[in-house]
């Protein structure tokens, strides 16, 4: 079974000789296999024999032509002729959290809206109600598809994108959680989450983190039957994750919470089980049957479903730990003493450290612990009340918070920043991975979030610079986004022999592409201390202890898992210090 689809917002007829028709071979044959209503195309799929040369011709990469798995029924639900098409449905279960990994793009949304009753499935064909509950009828799906026709699902959802609350509200934080307080648990949510001084100030005055909390607050404290929460680590710290994570499994004690995260390592702690979502975001998306947390995460990782006998991905994801460099062959690439930033509220103490040439170091710590003041310094963008850094280096630096305000399209702008861009090497080794093919022609202003984040990571790593700093760059992305930026990343640093910084709270992420790490220590909001970089399992055992939490490794894929609190595994662990992973394991590597 083939399917084709035409993204209508690249697809620009006036602007191209419409070359998906010219150079259809069935079209030439005679047959309408591609033909243009209301100035726009349309392809018939039986007509369609696969050659992708429409695909190819395109000049705005507006056409997908993508064969499906075999045996693949009916869609649950297609966005008309040509459109996106989803497989399948998650089940919300009462007493579970519910994870669902997959893509940007993939169909999450549409998952959603079906089950909050907000769109109603048409299964490709204008559907009415009856027909979906006949072909569902009998399963726990079908049940849970009846409440939501006869209106009896009650949804609570937390959007995405939280930084564009403020532009649907506006008002003082206790106001807007004042009218979601359905369940008398608002109090202590608030206190919880620790947002009690944002009570009375301005939506529009918050911060990434802030307006996180909040949203979540919001959406935990409404009395629904199926609470949505829609990627929940975003601006959130390491210690503020897990939080969250125990609040909603304590929710889900008793309604259904359903989550999408991108963040591995907090979908492992968090959830009891996962939807898995394969397809090409855009054109289509199969959800999986539930699977348990641990076999869900590593089959996405691996990139192959063996009960849906599905490979979607030509490699798998590897985690390895990195041996460490002999120092005596690294020169320094910054040696600087001990120096402090004091703000009125604030105060930062760096100790003395190295930060060698053509490595990659990851930066951890909570937020409001100094970590972007003393990027800042580095930057050379702030100097410090006392001790002294001097540096004669160029410096690249992509900020945490973005901002789409420059009308330039993302060829426009790359072009600006680098002499490279039509080199082999800056096309295959940078512009590829990053996913950037299809975006070039698009404008700053019309990226989503993530598209947003892998054009400012590229433009970032194009400059000419000896110092990368990149705050935060898993924001927005999904998991495969992730772990390619952080492969890209990690390959720039070894081929340029350039140094990279990277500020993360995505254990992931850190893990894959770091070799020595920098811990901040200290009081959010009243002072901070920033140690030296230290080797990858030093780092670690000392951020972790912070946290109270202990890694271990999956046997299968060697990715970092959080230890239950209390296991035999977590006590052991603290008892040896060893809070990475096991010393047995910390020996054998």
């Amino acid at each position: 079974m083939r399917i084709a689809i035409i993204n209508r917002d690249r697809c620009q007829p006036k602007k191209c000789s419409k070359e998906c028709e010219y150079f259809c071979p069935p079209v030439r044959t005679g047959d309408e296999t591609i033909v243009f209503v209301d100035g726009k195309p349309v392809i018939t799929e039986n007509l369609c024999v696969g050659c992708g040369i429409c695909v190819r011709k395109c000049p705005f990469g507006a056409i997908t032509i993508t064969n499906l798995p075999e045996e693949m029924e009916d869609p649950i639900h297609r966005y008309g002729q040509n459109g996106f098409a989803l497989y399948g449905l998650p089940v919300p279960v009462n007493g579970r959290v519910t994870g669902l990994l997959g893509p940007n793009g993939i169909g999450k949304s549409t998952a959603v809206s079906i089950l909050s009753g907000i769109l109603r499935p048409n299964l490709g064909k204008n559907a009415t109600w009856e027909e979906v509950l006949q072909r569902y009828a009998g399963s726990a799906l079908g049940d849970y598809l009846r409440r939501v026709a006869e209106k009896g699902v009650k949804t609570s959802y937390k959007p995405q994108y939280v930084d564009r609350i403020p532009k649907s509200y506006s008002g003082v934080v206790g106001g807007l959680l004042d009218k979601t307080d359905e369940r008398g648990v608002l109090q202590d949510l608030v206190d919880r989450l620790g947002i009690s001084k944002l009570i009375a100030r301005e939506i529009s005055s918050l911060s990434g983190g802030e307006l996180q909390r909040v949203a979540i607050a919001a959406a935990a404290s409404r009395d629904a039957d199926f609470y949505f929460f829609d990627e929940i680590s975003p601006y959130l710290d390491i210690y503020q994750r897990i939080n969250v994570a125990r609040i909603l499994q304590e929710l889900a004690r008793e309604k259904a919470v359903m989550v999408v995260e991108h963040d591995l390592a907090l979908l492992d702690l968090l959830a009891d089980n996962v939807h898995l979502i394969y397809g090409v975001p855009g054109a289509y998306g199969v959800i999986t049957r539930p699977k348990g947390v641990r076999v869900g995460i590593n089959q996405y990782l691996r990139g192959n479903l063996p009960e849906e006998n599905v490979r979607f991905r030509d490699s798998a994801i590897a985690f390895e730990v990195h041996a460490p460099r002999i120092e005596k062959e690294i020169p320094p690439l910054i040696a600087y003493g001990a120096f402090s930033m004091q703000y009125p509220t604030f105060r930062l103490q760096a100790d003395p450290g190295t930060i060698r040439r053509g490595e990659v170091v990851g930066i951890l710590g909570p937020n409001g612990i100094g970590k972007s003041t003393y990027i800042k310094i580095l930057a050379g963008v702030e100097k410090p009340t006392s001790g002294s850094f001097e540096n004669q280096l160029k410096i690249s630096y992509k900020p945490q918070y973005l901002k789409a305000d420059l009308d330039v399209t993302v060829q426009g702008l790359l072009r600006s920043v680098t002499r490279e861009f039509d080199s082999s090497y800056y096309q295959t080794e940078i512009l590829r991975p990053m996913g950037l093919d299809a975006l070039m022609d698009q404008a700053l202003t019309e990226l989503s979030g993530g598209e947003l984040q892998r054009v400012a990571i590229t433009a970032c790593l194009s400059r000419e610079a000896d110092l990368y700093l990149l705050d935060e760059p898993s924001a927005h992305l999904d998991v495969e986004q992730r772990m390619l930026a952080a492969k890209v990343m990690r390959r720039f640093a070894e081929s340029t022999e350039k140094t990279v910084l990277v500020v993360d709270h995505d254990i992931y992420l850190i893990d894959l592409l770091s070799e020595r790490l920098m811990v901040f220590e200290g009081i959010p909001g009243s002072w901070g201390i920033a140690h030296a970089p230290l080797e990858m399992r030093e780092g670690m055992n000392a951020f972790l202890k912070g946290i109270g939490i202990t890694f271990r490794r999956d046997e299968d894929t060697h990715r970092p898992r959080v230890n239950k609190p209390e296991s035999r595994l977590d006590r052991m662990q603290k008892e040896q210090g060893e809070y990475y992973y096991p010393v047995e394991e910390a020996k054998a590597r």
